[in-house]
Formats: C-alpha cells, sequence, structure tokens
C-alpha cells in the first residue's frame, strides 16, 4: 500500500514539473501571440487577459510600419544558401574524416570541434575585419559565408557521426563492382545519409536564421538587414503601438519554431542513429 502511494506521489510531482516546465518554456510563446490581437487598451489595462476579440488590425500596422517581408527574403536567402553551401563541404569532409586514415587526422579533427570552444564575441573584430577587406562588408555573400563557416563544427559533428554509423561493407562491396570513390560516395553514401544531412541542414538553417550579433556587425543598411535583426529596430519604429510589435515578434518567431515542431522527430532520430559509433 505504501509502495502505491509513493508511486502515485511521485507520478504527480513529476506531471506537477513538466506543467511548470512546459508553462515556463510555451508560456512567453503563447503570450506574445495573445497580445497581437488584442489592442493597445487592454495590453496596458490586463496584460494577461484573453483579447475580447480577435483582431489582425496589428498585423497590418506591423507590414505598413515595417518592411517585413524584406527582412523574411533576405532571411529565407542567406539562411538557405549558406545551408547549402555548409552542407555541401562539410558532408565531404566528414566523409573522409570518417572512414579514411591519414597523417594528422586526429589533430584536424581537434582543431574543427575546438572551434566551438571559441566565444563567439572573440570572432566579431576579425571577421569585420576580414569582410572589410574582401569588400564583402554589408553584402548577403558575407553574411553567407560567416553563416556557413560557423556552423561548420556542430555540421561535421553530426554528419561525422553519421556517417560512421554505415555499414563499411556496403562501400567494399561497391569497390568490388567497380565503383571508384566518386561513384560511390554520390550514389550509394549519400542517399543513406539523408536522414543525417537533413539533421545538419535544419540545425543550420536554423542557427542562421535566428543569427543576431554578426548580422548587427556586418550588416549597416536595410537592404541586407534580416529578421532578428530588424527585430531590434521595431521598438523604435512601432514607438507605443505594443499590438503591431508583438504582431511583428509573432512574424518573426513562429516561423523557426514551426520548423522545428515539424521535423523535431527526424532531427531527434538522426541524433541518437548517429551517435551509435560517433
Amino acid at each position: 500500500m505504501k509502495t502505491n502511494t509513493i508511486k502515485m506521489i511521485l507520478k504527480i510531482m513529476k506531471i506537477i514539473y513538466m506543467g511548470l516546465f512546459a508553462l515556463i518554456s510555451v508560456g512567453p510563446l503563447i503570450w506574445i501571440v495573445m497580445s497581437s490581437f488584442k489592442s493597445n487598451k487592454e495590453i496596458l489595462g490586463s496584460a494577461f487577459a484573453l483579447p475580447s476579440s480577435f483582431s489582425f488590425s496589428g498585423y497590418a500596422a506591423a507590414l505598413k510600419l515595417s518592411p517585413i517581408f524584406k527582412f523574411y527574403g533576405n532571411s529565407i536567402v542567406i539562411s538557405a544558401v549558406s545551408t547549402l553551401l555548409n552542407i555541401l563541404v562539410v558532408s565531404m569532409a566528414a566523409y573522409v574524416i570518417a572512414r579514411f586514415q591519414f597523417r594528422g587526422k586526429k589533430g584536424l579533427t581537434l582543431l574543427l570541434s575546438s572551434s566551438l570552444l571559441i566565444p563567439t564575441s572573440a570572432l566579431l573584430m576579425p571577421i569585420y575585419r576580414i569582410m572589410t577587406a574582401i569588400h564583402l562588408y554589408d553584402t548577403r555573400l558575407g553574411l553567407i559565408l560567416v553563416y556557413a563557416a560557423l556552423g561548420l563544427p556542430t555540421s561535421l559533428f553530426v554528419i561525422k557521426s553519421y556517417f560512421q554509423s554505415i555499414p563499411k561493407e556496403l562501400e567494399e562491396a561497391a569497390y568490388i563492382d567497380g565503383a571508384g570513390f566518386f561513384k560511390t560516395y554520390f550514389v550509394i553514401i549519400l542517399p543513406l545519409a539523408k536522414s543525417g544531412l537533413a539533421t545538419g541542414a535544419i540545425l543550420q538553417f536554423l542557427t542562421s536564421w535566428n543569427e543576431f550579433m554578426f548580422a548587427l556587425i556586418l550588416t549597416k543598411s536595410e537592404k541586407v538587414r534580416t529578421l532578428p535583426l530588424a527585430l531590434n529596430y521595431f521598438t523604435s519604429q512601432f514607438s507605443f503601438n505594443y499590438t503591431a510589435m508583438f504582431a511583428a515578434l509573432t512574424m518573426v518567431i513562429v516561423p523557426s519554431i514551426a520548423i522545428y515542431a515539424i521535423l523535431q522527430e527526424q532531427i531527434t532520430e538522426s541524433m541518437v542513429a548517429g551517435s551509435v559509433k560517433g
């Protein structure tokens, strides 16, 4: 009897803990979305109350006051191209590191992995000077190259671990059948590793989509401004129009959350599968 009581208490405590954790995690997002449908009077009068009526006037005002679609376009182009570049380069490097033995392999892997330990603030000035010297300051191409390079260690770790989980016998059989290195890699290995590549691509895309610091340092004009950076200017643009500000925040935040929510199962499965031998 005592055992059942203890189990019941532990279960209740677990439910309470998970409920509080969910409230802390999701509560602010729900509050922002609900506030985007309120009027300024309702927000100032009762911040946590439900809106009396759902109005999209805040979204209309946000689109009128700020060129959000331009920022969306910049973020999509920069994030997508940097992701493609990152995965293309990293996948080839990860395959070589995972499958072949060569002099300096451990040192190279350690060097690439140790870059995760470098504080972002320590990279700001060197990267700024490099981008200025090669005339890529305040350009989309500059941000694309920086984002692709910043995501290299994480993508390498994920994709390399997934390559290590693929049986070597498949490659050996391909070599016996006369397939060369490139044919084996592109025809056999890449299709098998598509889950690992997708995981690396999703993580890289979300990181690029949400990046703020380098976008702030490496851009100065509105033509290349990304969504996270645009948020920094919303306060002055919207003044005391809190409804429009919350609507803009919702339009910026929700897409990245939706992408992760839709693809989280694939990310989790790929990370687990890649960690078997990684």
